[in-house]
């Protein structure tokens, strides 16, 4: 069973000063959201460079990042290709034109991957008209490696539709991109490498990091995304024609960023709850069993802030708390075990142990329930709609006044950190939607944490962060 860590393919976050990625865009698969817009002639059909930074949600699935042409057999695309999630990229004029497949497989839902994409057919080398970049590294090991002819046209940057997030010609069917892309770019009549996006840190040689992208060269059909105006996320920052945005929102704008990488929930931590995830992996709903969820990052020191809207209370049982211990059979709920602690809906009581005791106020469906871990101190705390259950305040340190719980010491714990996490104990269908600093629901008021991260529909109590790793960098999570 695959146990959630802080992301260490995270590139940059960790990192201090540099240039900074602000925003990124959360693509829902089930919101068939993507954007596109025609290209023109272009300023060279034979070379062009594609390059962007995503993090995936959903995996198993097929899921376009970039597709351009007229038709169903006339159309290439860059995508992960269904359940072996590899990296693929096709071209496909009538027949098999050229393909290259990863035997890489991308399935961490916890980071950052910098991608990309060198067109370049004119080159005397067969082997480098195709060429694909992972993380400042070019990959040189494919499953499928099927080049290009010389000086063969590419229906991306060509003057049809191209789409991203989607291929609308057909050729992969029902391929919608679920996850979250930022700075993406692309350069017509320019092959470029990685290092032109990109670089490594000099303080820390393995981290790969963003670069300012002004000074490139974008040509005719350049873009460049950077989803900074939350009104009009499909706005070309180059200053050419905006791509044309379907079912995507304003809260589709993200603060989640490789520079600044925040906790979602883990769908790779799903063998018993059986959970569905949406919304960027902020998202879940399910029936069937009694058992946990969790985030993707652990915690073992600091103060951390985060909140959980109930959409759908069904089962009247709904849980959330924290847990270092993961569900060992689908009856293991929350608060079952004596590592494991929760705030229960329906009677506002606290459940650890596999005990339960009187503690605050039930709630339902378009509550939000506030969760303070104080792990310098060993407490954990609740709020219903901005109010502390039983007096609580996070901010009295080892007094630890109306505490929820005193929590086991982390070194003491089965995994050495502390998961935020939800639950149920029937098996009715529940949904959370969950913010760690990025609400798929509009705030009445985005507060911050004191660092300037994450919006909240309440403020983090004095000296509490967002679950972000900037602020794990800075306070030792």
């Amino acid at each position: 069973m695959p146990l959630p860590t802080i992301p260490s393919g995270n590139v940059a976050s960790a990192t201090a000063g540099g240039y900074e990625v602000a925003n990124s865009c959360r693509f829902n698969d089930g919101d068939s959201a993507y954007l596109n817009r025609d290209l023109v002639t272009p300023t060279n059909a034979d070379r062009w460079t594609y390059s962007l930074w995503v993090k995936r949600s959903n995996l198993g699935a097929s899921q376009i990042l970039l597709s351009g042409g007229t038709a169903n057999d006339q159309a290439d695309f860059i995508l992960f290709r269904g359940t072996d999630d590899q990296l693929e990229w096709q071209m496909y004029h009538g027949t098999d034109t050229a393909k290259y497949k990863t035997t890489r497989v991308f399935r961490d839902i916890a980071s950052w991957y910098h991608l990309v994409f060198t067109y370049d057919s004119a080159n005397g080398t067969a082997g480098d008209r195709m060429r694909i970049y992972v993380n400042g590294t070019e990959e040189t090991v494919f499953g499928t490696e099927n080049n290009v002819a010389v000086n063969t046209d590419s229906k991306i940057n060509a003057a049809n539709q191209h789409d991203i997030g989607y291929d609308s010609k057909g050729a992969v069917t029902s391929a919608y991109f679920d996850g979250y892309m930022a700075e993406v770019v692309f350069c017509d009549g320019q092959a470029y490498a990685a290092s032109d996006f990109g670089e490594f840190d000099e303080d820390s040689p393995t981290i790969w990091k963003p670069k300012d992208v002004s000074g490139l060269t974008f040509g005719n059909n350049g873009f460049y995304l950077d989803f900074e105006d939350s009104s009009n996320l499909g706005n070309d920052a180059n200053g050419g024609t905006d791509f044309t945005e379907t079912n995507l929102a304003a809260t589709d704008q993200t603060t989640d960023t490789p520079t600044n990488n925040f906790a979602t929930l883990n769908p790779l931590e799903n063998y018993f709850p059986a959970m569905t995830f949406a919304e960027g992996n902020t998202q879940i709903s399910g029936s069937g069993t009694r058992t946990m969820t969790t985030a993707t990052i652990g915690l073992t020191a600091g103060k951390w802030y985060w909140e959980s809207k109930f959409i759908t209370n069904n089962s009247t049982e709904g849980m959330v708390g924290i847990t270092s211990q993961f569900p060992l059979d689908a009856a293991d709920e929350l608060g079952e075990q004596d590592q494991a602690y929760g705030y229960r809906s329906s009677n506002g009581n606290k459940n650890t142990n596999n005990g339960t005791a009187s503690y605050g106020d039930s709630f339902t469906a378009g509550d939000i329930i506030g969760v303070a871990l104080d792990l310098d101190n060993l407490k954990v705390y609740f709020a219903k709609n901005g109010t502390w259950q039983d007096s609580g305040d996070p901010t009295t340190g080892a007094t630890g006044t109306g505490a929820a719980f005193t929590i086991t010491a982390v070194a003491s714990t089965t995994i050495g950190a502390y998961f935020p996490a939800w639950g149920k104990l029937a098996t009715s269908d529940d949904t959370w939607q969950v913010n760690f600093g990025n609400p798929t629901y509009a705030n009445s008021s985005d507060a911050a944490d004191a660092d300037g991260y994450g919006a909240f529909e309440y403020a983090p109590p004095s000296g509490y962060f967002a679950i972000c790793t900037k602020n794990l960098a800075e306070y030792g999570g």
